[in-house]
């Protein structure tokens, strides 16, 4: 799992969206101020600069380590539409779709919700964070978990985490249907795919 010590530095270099924790009015208006002063200092960021903060964005935004990223780029760039098939390789992790689905608050804890075994995926268990979910699978709390204080939010939905519109999600029951697939609106997702397979193919 991707180690992050300072969530509140990451983001003020890669932006708020970064990490849920960071999406806050407090956050927004410190960066306000930050950028008022940089752009008192002038300056630009040259293509590399911009691409390796692109790769970055994305590799926190869904806790992956460098080669795993690089991973999913080079398995993308070799279908017909590399940003569409690389973001919906990192949608449909486990781990993301237990975020998406409402089941954790954060994707940090999605993955350890996944990795200490409390989901089931069509009646198997699944302690691995990057399972690759399909169309038409099932995700459920398994039984001895549903007790956990981790799924005490479950009964009564905050909205705090918009559940996905590919998603089907039954809260009192803990289960999750996977019922269609994310699509890739460059214009919706803050997070830029080209330039991330610019930045590999240097």
């Amino acid at each position: 799992m991707l180690q992050i010590k300072s969530k509140y530095k990451i983001a003020k270099r890669l932006g708020a969206a970064i990490f849920e924790k960071t999406q806050s009015q407090k956050f927004a208006l410190s960066e306000a101020r930050a950028g008022m002063k940089k752009r008192g200092r002038g300056g630009s960021r040259s293509d590399y600069g911009r691409q390796l903060l692109e790769k970055q964005k994305v590799r926190f935004t869904y806790g992956l380590g460098e080669r795993q990223l690089s991973n999913y780029a080079a398995d993308a760039f070799e279908t017909a539409q590399p940003p569409e098939s690389l973001h919906k390789a990192l949608e449909m992790r486990l781990d993301n779709v237990a975020y998406r689905a409402g089941f954790a608050k954060t994707r940090r804890a999605a993955r350890q919700m996944v990795s200490h075994g409390h989901l089931v995926v069509n009646g198997t268990r699944v302690t691995v964070p990057s399972y690759v979910v399909k169309k038409g699978d099932t995700i459920t709390v398994r039984e001895g978990s549903r007790t956990s204080a981790l799924f005490g939010h479950m009964g009564e939905p905050d909205g705090t985490v918009p559940v996905a519109k590919w998603i089907a999600v039954d809260f009192p029951m803990m289960i999750a249907k996977v019922e269609g697939e994310p699509t890739y609106t460059a214009s919706e997702i803050p997070l830029d795919y080209p330039a991330v397979f610019e930045f590999y193919s240097r």
